[in-house]
């Protein structure tokens, strides 16, 4: 709902600030006065292009700026998608320059023009730009039969079918891109992995063996050094071991009467028995290694085995070889299974799309049967302001599935008898658009949350009782809807409940809200011209049960 509307320097307007009833609102004025200029600046407002004529003065800027309440609306989602601080009161801002640049507001955040029309098109619907209607949107035909069909359940259900289906169908055209890219390395994988397998790679082998290798290269060297060893300890006339057991008897005996020499005879034994075993030590080592050629070369082939895999695959050590191991092998299995994932992929495809196609036809019926009382009342209230050979209807096409369904809907227009009704869009603009769009939005608006409609002269080509007619259609509409109407009619002017008029004072456009006593002057005079009669100020308290 529009609140509040503030312009400054645009076309005629020098300042012009306006706060609108939550109902009807009633625009009156002379030809020429400027209420097309409002409808311009609102348009600007809403993201219309800015044609060069909007600035009044060229020493300043034209601000042209709106607060609406969208507490019910239901714009949540919209302003989260389009990346936007949602708050139940918003104030919208279109400021030109003189240089001719624009910029737009919503709440403080500046956005791009494109936003701003998405935006505006769920706030304001400016029936004379008939080609901008919401109307001529497949999604809002499509919201108002779901709620005309009380279908919102299922649409709930069938969004999160289709959006399923979508995301299974994504998942097997992923799966299907990506085993045609690996069967085209699938023989280069094969040998890859039968390379590595042959090498039966284990943790921590290279160093095991580059450490064995040092030995076996190394092996007389560690033989003759050992075996020296083992002869100083233990030769017969020379070895440390046979002396040092001889010292350690003498030590023990002396020890009988000396003290000292019994522990010194005590630690040379410990001595000895560590000798002793490191002589043991060294025959075995002495035995143990042995210069095999045919060991060292096997060691040497396996490590350059080693060195080789870890060059190819840039390996760092034997943990990286396995686990591109690893990996090669799991891309092997996946082809192996592919056609397995594949199918079953398919199959959840096929079941996805027939539960979304079970929920769409369920819809579908529901419109259609929707369809018929929608068409009778739109119909009636045609027929009522006038259009007695009108004819609404809604025209269903059924499609493959898509994101709305499996239909295409078109609301059909004709006036005339015999002639078959035609898209409303398609339809030239003029009274009878005018009273088109006044019975659509009489009838959705008792079930759906409409933005506020601008009706501009809706009653052109008609007057007396279909004038009235008019007028009251317009009145019931706005018990659900906010609705700015401007019009000649003193009929449908009566009905409003907030009366303004727009009149032009030294070139310039002004705007005010009237009072009860200038409203049946406002009326009279519309009734009777400039030379307000007695009758036609009696017939204007009529008009607004003032008598």
């Amino acid at each position: 709902m529009l609140t509040r509307l503030s312009v400054e320097n645009y076309a005629l307007i020098d300042s012009l600030n306006v706060e609108w009833d939550s109902n009807l609102n009633i625009i009156t004025g002379e030809t020429g006065a400027g209420k097309s200029i409002l409808l311009g600046a609102l348009s600007l407002l809403l993201g219309a292009r800015n044609e060069g004529a909007a600035i009044k003065d060229n020493a300043r800027n034209c601000v042209v700026e709106a607060e609406f309440d969208i507490s019910n609306l239901q714009l949540e989602a919209l302003f989260e998608q389009l990346d936007l601080d949602y708050e139940p009161q918003i104030a919208i801002r279109r400021i030109i320059t003189p240089a001719g640049k624009s910029r737009a507001y919503i709440g403080d955040q500046p956005v791009q023009l494109t936003t701003l029309k998405s935006v505006g098109e769920y706030l304001i619907d400016i029936h004379s730009q008939h080609k901008n209607l919401i109307l001529a949107s497949e999604q809002f035909r499509i919201e108002a039969l779901d709620t005309i069909a009380h279908c919102s359940s299922l649409r709930k259900e069938y969004n999160a079918a289709y959006s399923n289906l979508s995301q299974t169908k994504e998942a097997l055209k992923r799966a299907i891109d990506s085993i045609q890219s690996a069967r085209k390395e699938e023989e280069w994988l094969r040998y890859q992995v039968d390379e590595l397998s042959a090498a039966k790679l284990k943790e921590g082998e290279q160093a095991e063996l580059e450490a064995e290798l040092e030995v076996l290269a190394n092996a007389e060297a560690i033989t003759e050094a050992y075996g020296a060893l083992h002869s100083s300890l233990t030769d017969e006339q020379t070895g440390v071991v046979s002396q040092l057991v001889q010292r350690a008897k003498v030590l023990k005996g002396v020890g009988q009467y000396f003290s000292d020499a019994a522990n010194a005879a005590e630690r040379l034994s410990s001595v000895v028995i560590e000798l002793q075993d490191l002589d043991a030590t060294a025959e075995m080592l002495i035995e143990k290694i042995d210069a095999d050629p045919e060991r060292l070369d096997a060691v040497n082939s396996r490590l350059e085995t080693l060195y080789n895999l870890r060059r190819k695959h840039r390996a760092e050590s034997e943990e990286e070889l396995i686990a591109i191991y690893n990996k090669y092998s799991n891309q092997l299995s996946s082809i192996d299974r592919a056609d397995e994932d594949i199918a079953h992929l398919k199959l959840q495809v096929e079941q996805a799309e027939a539960k979304a196609l079970s929920i769409a036809t369920s819809i579908f019926e529901a419109h259609k049967a929707a369809a018929v009382e929608f068409e009778s009342s739109v119909d009636a209230i045609l027929h009522k302001v006038g259009m007695a050979s009108a004819q609404f209807r809604i025209g269903f096409t059924q499609k493959e599935l898509l994101p709305s369904g499996i239909e295409e809907v078109e609301f059909l227009f004709t006036a005339n008898e015999g002639i078959e009704p035609r898209p409303i869009d398609k339809i030239a603009s003029g009274g009878e658009m005018s009273r088109v769009m006044l019975a659509l939005k009489s009838v959705l608006s008792k079930t759906l949350a409409l933005p506020t409609i601008i009706f501009d002269e809706i009653d052109t080509g008609v007057s007396g009782r279909v004038a009235n007619a008019v007028g009251e259609v317009i009145a019931e509409l706005s018990t659900s809807m906010q609705v700015i109407d401007i019009t000649h009619l003193p009929q449908v002017a009566s009905k409003g409940d907030s009366h303004y008029l727009v009149y032009k004072s030294d070139s310039t456009t002004n705007m005010r809200l009237l009072s009860d006593s200038e409203r049946i002057t406002e009326i009279a005079k519309m009734l009777s011209g400039e030379n307000i009669s007695d009758a036609a100020i009696e017939q204007a308290k009529i008009l607004l049960g003032k008598l």
